[in-house]
């Protein structure tokens, strides 16, 4: 067995991580709460918040080369649909400065929309809410920002939209990545050496309606490539990477792509979600995989873990006794960064209620990959006891 045992360091916050216990939670956690944003939006009723998770994450460096911690996270608001806020701060870990107005609203008409898109249907799918969004570096200093939209109307109706900032204040959408209902789509930092870009999607399995209601249901035990000549589309869906439905492992009921790919020595570093069905309700926990640096959307060329990354634990909510919690068992990460010595900051929500942080190490990460073995294209344990 290799590594086993690795530092970790993010700005002040150390310590120590193991194969058996491979992230270290921030002892004070959570960062980001209802209550922190409430104080500073709560000058509108409208957007009283119940929440504040899955949160996308970006580090960027300013004109004044000052380097911050930027939070894209999702609420609910009193009305039940999710917005998404912004939050900024200089260790990414405390001191969170929170926008006075959401970053992110269901799409109006005097929001900034490509050249050529069908604002009207944008907007129309749209008005049930934006959230779970990732914030995927396209190069350029370009990132391109997608997030799952849902209709007011059609229930389980899902779109993931696309929109381009450079900024962090001025956002222009791109629509849907792709009229299929799908979740949960991040997008590799660079193109191919046939310079096309890739994506991991979460597309509905059965793509099915339900005869009269248009209610669209499925199972999402695939994860799936995406590809396109520019990273704001046309996508085209493409061969499945990933595949759940073997028990009794923890992703033995669904997976999907959690933080956008993270280039490292050992390969593309995919921080993904899975759920488990048990008698007590369905726990979501977090995996680890890598794919190869040159052919990413190879099965054959991917390891994955077995082992979760971080399973929920009553650290991850921890909240006063009066709070609303949204959805108990849950940890959801939609970013990470990389740190040094090989630290990689896993911004994850719980119980879709608060915003903590872990640290992990790339190395134990690998040596999970290596030593509990996982086919992709079946979830079947690859090793022996």
């Amino acid at each position: 067995m290799g590594c086993t045992k690795a530092y970790v360091e993010w700005h002040g916050f150390e310590g120590t991580v193991t194969i058996d216990e491979p992230v270290l939670r921030y002892p004070d956690n959570p960062i980001l709460t209802c209550h922190d944003v409430n104080e500073i939006w709560g000058n509108d009723s409208r957007l009283y918040t119940y929440n504040v998770h899955n949160a996308g994450m970006a580090e960027v460096t300013g004109t004044n080369g000052k380097t911050q911690i930027i939070m894209l996270f999702r609420s609910h608001i009193a009305d039940g649909r999710s917005v998404i806020g912004k939050a900024v701060s200089d260790n990414g870990l405390n001191g969170w400065k929170v926008d006075p107005r959401p970053f992110l609203l269901p799409a109006t008409e005097n929001d900034i929309f490509a050249r050529g898109v069908d604002m009207a249907s944008i907007i129309e799918s749209e008005a049930g809410g934006v959230e779970d969004i990732r914030v995927n570096p396209v190069g350029g200093g370009l990132y391109v920002l997608t997030y799952s939209a849902y209709h007011e109307q059609i229930p389980d109706r899902v779109k993931v939209m696309m929109a381009i900032t450079q900024d962090f204040k001025t956002v222009v959408r791109y629509g849907p990545i792709s009229e299929q209902d799908m979740r949960n789509v991040v997008i590799f930092p660079e193109p191919d050496k046939n310079k096309t870009w890739i994506a991991l999607l979460r597309p509905n399995d059965k793509n099915q309606e339900v005869s009269g209601s248009g209610h669209i249901g499925g199972s999402f035990e695939e994860i799936r490539a995406g590809f396109a000549s520019d990273p704001t589309g046309p996508w085209q869906i493409g061969n499945v990477i990933m595949r759940s439905g073997h028990g009794p492992g923890v992703f033995q009921a669904k997976i999907g792509p959690g933080s956008p790919p993270i280039r490292t020595r050992y390969g593309w570093l995919n921080i993904f979600h899975g759920v488990r069905s048990t008698m007590a309700g369905n726990p979501y926990t977090l995996g680890v995989a890598f794919h190869d640096l040159e052919d990413p959307t190879n099965p054959n060329k991917l390891r994955i873990s077995a082992k979760p990354l971080l399973m929920p634990s009553a650290s991850d909510c921890l909240v006063s006794k009066t709070d609303y919690v949204h959805v108990p068992n849950v940890v959801f990460s939609c970013g990470a960064l990389t740190g040094k010595d090989d630290t990689v900051a896993i911004y994850y929500g719980g119980n879709d209620t608060v915003m903590n942080i872990g640290l992990a190490n790339i190395q134990i990460l690998n040596e999970m990959c290596n030593v509990f073995c996982l086919d992709p294209l079946t979830g079947k344990h690859l090793y022996s006891l």
